[in-house]
């Protein structure tokens, strides 16, 4: 099983579970956001908001 196989099933899971990514997500930004202190908070959001619209379809990877 090689890198590819990998990312398509967690595409997968992901789309059969949208709901345990969304926690996931929010779970690890919560993580993020204590471990820092908020300094960081409004990054953590964008990021966030970022995986969550990578997830929902927004296929396009951003520029480099």
């Amino acid at each position: 099983m090689g890198l590819g196989d990998i990312v398509n099933k967690a595409k997968d899971l992901a789309a059969d579970h949208p709901d345990k990514v969304e926690q996931g997500v929010d779970k690890a930004g919560d993580a993020v956001d204590q471990r820092t202190g908020g300094q960081h908070a409004e990054q953590v959001d964008k990021a966030q908001d970022a995986v969550r619209d990578r997830l929902a379809g927004g296929g396009q990877q951003p520029p480099a």
